[in-house]
């Protein structure tokens, strides 16, 4: 499948995803949200596929929505499809039944901080910037910003941080909880590819399991949560992965896992 503005490659069990309109610095319209759906939808299908990374470039990982299509909307009914189409893509990359990791270098604002945030877990280049600028146009963030990033760096930050639309550097970031950690910018592809690398290493199933506990429960209260953990955790003694993951331990071996 060929694409106009991503690249997507396979590297072992990786799916390397790269979005790819650099004259506009990677801004989300209507054309690459459509190409991620798709490319999304080829992964999922693909048993090959552990893990994900998702990319710009060096100095943009993306600049946000599309403005020069965001101008054109003229009514609600308009504002409502656009931003339905964005809710239903960044909920493919959050329930995507594996792990996805934002590699983020350069500016990621607006909707490319939102798209980060659907991702599992975000790796921040030195010269990454988050930042939710919509109030600064007369809008607010429409991709989950107003209720993704309270969850991960707590409400008064992201109120702060979505009532000034002031970036953050990569530091920040860290500091508050929005990246999981922060790495020379020339070394942003390989701690990405590390880190996937040692998820394809684990049983697919299990990590599917840990996904999908952590992605429900915590929209659930405790006590609802723990029975849908034990759910999880009780399903998995189904699995074939699961006997020999106990049995390599046992044997004192590296075990074998096979997705089943």
């Amino acid at each position: 499948m060929s694409f106009n503005t991503i690249i997507y490659e396979q590297d072992g069990g990786i799916g390397i995803v790269t979005l790819n309109r650099p004259r506009s610095m990677n801004a989300l319209n209507n054309e690459l949200i459509r190409e991620l759906g798709a490319v999304l939808d080829e992964i999922a299908g693909d048993g090959t596929i552990s893990a994900v990374i998702i990319r710009g470039h060096e100095k943009v990982f993306a600049a946000g929505a599309d403005i020069s299509e965001l101008s054109r909307i003229q009514t609600p009914a308009q504002a409502h499809q656009f931003v339905t189409r964005v809710h239903l893509l960044f909920d493919r990359i959050e329930n995507l039944p594996k792990p996805v990791i934002a590699a983020v270098s350069g500016l990621a604002l607006g909707g490319g901080c939102e798209l980060s945030m659907a991702c599992d877990i975000r790796i921040a280049a030195e010269n990454a910037v988050f930042g939710q600028p919509e109030i600064k146009i007369g809008v607010i963030p429409g991709g989950g910003g107003t209720q993704r990033l309270p969850r991960l760096v707590g409400l008064g930050r992201a109120k702060e941080l979505l009532f000034t639309g002031d970036p953050v550097d990569a530091q920040e970031a860290w500091r508050i909880g929005l990246v999981s950690r922060v790495v020379p910018t020339a070394s942003l592809g390989d701690e990405a590819r590390k880190m996937a690398t040692g998820f394809t290493a684990r049983p697919a199933l299990a990590l599917q399991m840990i996904k999908m506990a952590v992605n429900t429960g915590i929209n659930m209260d405790l006590r609802s949560a723990l029975s849908h953990e034990a759910r999880c955790f009780e399903w998995l003694f189904s699995t074939l992965d699961q006997k020999e993951g106990m049995r390599a331990f046992m044997e004192k071996r590296r075990p074998e896992f096979k997705g089943i």
